[in-house]
Formats: structure tokens, C-alpha cells, sequence
């Protein structure tokens, strides 16, 4: 077997020389011919691409593809396109790998193929969120962690011709969030397994929250509800209704956690700013996902009316 690791980028310099450090450190078990690690740079304004042609020395294995920016969907698309392992393993730019990640994806794919018979599954590993940008791997698995999410890209390993067979990411979703959702769609329909594979452990870092990132958070959940709709055109089932909190048990249940919109993110800074001074972001955070989803959900609805859905 030989692997071809993808991970799109986009302005994540400082995360990403720990993501491929990692990758560079990896133990192999013997069925493991060699890998790759595919970096497509979705138009960085960081100096991703000239950093990662000065480092060509440090990280060998690295495969540097450019792009202009048309997000992680078209960078993982580029990504498989210009790979030439046989398995594909998708990861984000912004996730630490321990040393046996690689093994660990190998070691339940295979098994899943001998079981089966056949190589329609995809191996599912554990992903640890983590604020701590200097040692992300001291970071326990926490409840929260845990995803119901059948196909999400952050680490995931899968056979490339099941992959490419599935027609890959669709270039409709432009904006944020919901492309990997939709093509794990069309590999459920495929009768594509999911297999768990919770010992190929990625740290998920992002920074711990502030009140200066609050404008980026409501833009992207507003992203995220114009893609939504993307999705649900596609697939407008209750599943995908569900996943996109496209009911009205979701609409009743932010209006209420939110006082009918009462509890926005600007009325909640002062607690916000009260409760990351005493050391609990995570805490702050929680409690900004309400006013958060309400933004999404109605979002959503305001986006199904333009197109005429209900």
C-alpha cells in the first residue's frame, strides 16, 4: 500500500509545520510501502507556498500544489487529483498526528477489507480539539469530542478508486462548511462502511476564544446556511434536514435557549470577557453556541425562502 496524505491550507503557517512534522515522524508497519503528503495551498497570503519550497529539505515527502482560493473541497479535489497512492487520507491543516496515525489507519482498513470482502469502507479516527498550540498532544479526549458526523475530512483514510468513484467533492460548495457531508452522502448511497478507528489520534487546534474572533463566527455560520441549502438541494432528505438543523424542532429550540433572540453575541460579551480572564474560553465558548445557532438557523430559513424551499 501506498498512502497519499491531502491536506488543503489556507493562511495556517504556524499550525501547519507542526501537521507535517508530525506526518514526517510517522512509524510504518511493514504494509506500508511509502507515503506522500499532498499540501495543496488554496492561495495563502501567509507565505505558505515559499515556506514550504525553502523547507523542501526538512520535509521530503511533502508534494506542493497551488491554487487560487476556491476553498478545501477544490484543494482536496487538486489534492487526490495529483496523488498517486492508493489509499487517500484526509486530514486538516490545522490537526497533530501522533506517530502510529498512519499505522493505526492501516491496521482497521485492511481488516475491514479482509472482512468484507471488498474495499467499500472508510476508516474514521479520533479528533482531540485543543487550544494548546505549543504541546497540542498533551490534550485529553474529552466528552465533547465525540462526532456523529458519518464522513467529515479532518481524518479519514479511504480507498482511492472508491474515492474517485464517488465523483469526489462538489465544486457547488464555495463557501464554508458541509462539502465533506455531501460527498459522505453520496458514499452512504454507495453502501460505503464507516469504520471506526479511534487509535489514529489527530490534535484538532484552534485558538481559544476571544472576543475579536465573535465577527468571523457569525460570518461563517452564515456561510455555512447559504451551503446548507447547497446540500439539502441535493439531498432533501430528513437526514440531511436534520444535519443542517433545517426543522423546527432546531428553530424552537435555539428561539427558546436564546429568549427569541434576545441573548445575541453582543449583549453576551461582558460574560464572555469575564469568563476567558477567569480561564474558562471553552466555557465562553459553550455558551456563545447558542446565539450562534439561532444566527445559523434562521440563516438557513432565510436562505430556503430566496429559493423558494420550506
Amino acid at each position: 500500500m501506498f498512502v497519499s496524505v491531502v491536506i488543503p491550507t489556507f493562511n495556517r503557517l504556524p499550525i501547519l509545520e507542526k501537521c507535517l512534522t508530525a506526518l514526517e515522524n510517522q512509524i510504518l508497519p511493514s504494509g506500508i510501502k511509502g507515503y506522500e503528503v499532498v499540501v495543496v495551498d488554496d492561495g495563502s497570503t501567509d507565505g505558505t507556498s515559499s515556506w514550504l519550497r525553502e523547507k523542501e529539505s526538512v520535509y521530503r515527502r511533502v508534494k506542493l500544489i497551488e491554487q487560487t482560493h476556491g476553498g478545501p473541497g477544490q484543494g482536496r479535489n487538486k489534492g487526490v487529483d495529483n496523488s498517486i497512492g492508493d489509499v487517500i487520507v484526509f486530514i486538516d491543516s490545522d490537526l497533530v498526528v501522533t506517530e502510529s496515525f498512519l499505522a493505526s489507519h492501516y491496521r482497521s482498513l485492511t481488516k475491514a477489507w479482509l472482512r468484507r470482502g471488498d474495499k467499500l469502507c472508510f476508516t474514521y479516527g479520533s479528533v482531540i480539539n485543543t487550544a494548546n498550540f505549543k504541546n497540542p498532544a498533551s490534550e485529553p479526549h474529552k466528552l465533547r469530542d465525540l462526532s456523529w458526523a458519518y464522513f467529515a475530512t479532518g481524518n479519514v483514510a479511504i480507498d482511492k478508486l472508491i474515492l474517485q468513484k464517488s465523483g469526489l467533492f462538489d465544486p457547488a460548495f464555495k463557501l464554508y462548511g458541509w462539502e465533506d457531508l455531501e460527498l459522505g452522502e453520496r458514499l452512504r448511497s454507495m453502501g460505503v462502511e464507516l469504520v471506526k478507528c479511534p487509535r489514529a489520534v489527530g490534535y484538532h487546534w484552534h485558538p481559544a476564544l476571544s472576543i475579536e474572533q465573535i465577527p468571523n463566527l457569525i460570518r461563517i455560520e452564515k456561510e455555512r446556511a447559504k451551503m446548507a441549502m447547497v446540500f439539502f438541494r441535493k439531498h432533501p432528505t430528513l437526514r440531511v434536514r436534520f444535519i443542517i438543523q433545517f426543522t423546527l424542532l432546531h428553530r424552537l429550540l435555539w428561539e427558546l435557549l436564546s429568549i427569541g433572540g434576545i441573548i445575541t453575541p453582543k449583549r453576551l460579551v461582558p460574560l464572555l470577557n469575564l469568563l476567558i480572564k477567569k480561564g474558562y474560553p471553552g466555557f465562553a465558548m459553550e455558551i456563545l453556541r447558542i446565539p450562534l445557532n439561532l444566527i445559523g438557523v434562521r440563516a438557513i430559513y432565510k436562505e430556503a425562502r430566496l429559493i423558494g424551499l420550506r
